[in-house]
């Protein structure tokens, strides 16, 4: 199994397009240490030839472009991809407003939980991905599906489940408990190659590790996990926006109640933070903090990077 990170950057990218932080100006200006990223997603195949997408991010074009594995071969006919299907985990705008690129009726299989399918078909624009080409498959939690797409069978399966998270921002309602959310608005994903078992994990949003989910980890071969923030309050103490982690439905990194901590009896063999955000200390290679991740067992994604299982 393959797998690609097309993205390790939170919403906005980095440097995202109107931020003047550190980080943002460190890497505009080319300083050592830092490396530009694209929004969160990844690419998996079984055969090297047909990819899944987990999370269609805003950058999408671009992640194309600098893949060749995901541009149609020289062989292929006037309209071709190899991309056969994308599963969400959840309704973000920066792992939804991708699909968009891949109109131009163009057949492939979209995954995800019924609560975000429902808000797609409740926006007009995603009728740009018309139903007969593109068919809305709802992942049911702790099923693994078997993934299909333009006719094919990819090799893979998919296994969804509820982690804690919150509802996307756009259909937060400030007057219901937890702002609306309710199970299903964001998933885990295991990622399952049918011809060997093994498997992997894909959480790139994630407000706690609690009992069932650390049970779930424990002994995993390889999760890539929520890396958004590097401590609760960085996004404050900078001065870009006046919202905890917690309150975005992002666990923190550092502390007790971070991921480090978490994880670190869970036995978990290989690790990896993606959906970094801009204001993140772990963004520079030459920090105390991307050490500290470092020497906890951690790996920072970068775009391009490639794992096999």
């Amino acid at each position: 199994m393959e797998i690609k990170v097309l993205g390790s950057g939170a919403g906005g990218g980095f440097p995202q397009w109107n931020c003047n932080c550190g980080n943002c100006r460190a890497v505009r200006a080319g300083t050592p240490g830092f490396k530009p990223r694209t929004q969160s997603s990844l690419a998996v195949s079984a055969n090297g030839a047909d990819w899944l997408l987990l999370n269609a991010s805003p950058d999408l074009r671009q992640q194309i472009s600098s893949a060749t594995e995901l541009a149609p071969d020289a062989d292929d006919g006037l309209r071709a991809s190899p991309i056969k299907a994308v599963a969400l985990t959840n309704g973000d705008v920066d792992h939804v407003a991708g699909l968009l690129n891949m109109r131009e009726a163009q057949p492939f299989s979209l995954y995800a939980a019924g609560r975000v399918l429902d808000a797609l078909g409740a926006n007009p624009i995603f009728t740009i991905l018309q139903t007969p080409l593109v068919p809305r498959i709802e992942l049911h939690m702790d099923e693994a599906v078997e993934t299909k797409g333009a006719g094919l069978d990819l090799g893979l399966a998919i296994r969804a489940f509820p982690v804690p998270g919150k509802i996307a921002l756009y259909l937060e309602n400030a007057n219901a408990p937890n702002f609306g959310t309710s199970a299903g608005d964001t998933l885990g994903l295991e990622i399952i190659e049918a011809a060997t078992g093994d498997s992997f994990f894909y959480i790139p949003g994630c407000a706690t590790v609690d009992a069932p989910l650390a049970d779930r980890l424990r002994d995993a071969k390889l999760v890539f996990f929520d890396g958004t923030l590097f401590q609760e309050n960085e996004m404050i103490e900078q001065g870009l926006l006046g919202k905890t982690g917690s309150r975005m439905g992002h666990i923190n990194v550092s502390g007790d109640d971070g991921s480090i901590a978490a994880f670190a009896p869970l036995n978990v063999k290989r690790k990896i933070y993606v959906h970094i955000n801009n204001s993140n200390p772990l963004l520079n290679e030459f920090s105390e903090e991307y050490a500290i991740a470092q020497a906890a067992g951690w790996e920072i994604a970068e775009d391009g990077m490639e794992v096999s299982l």
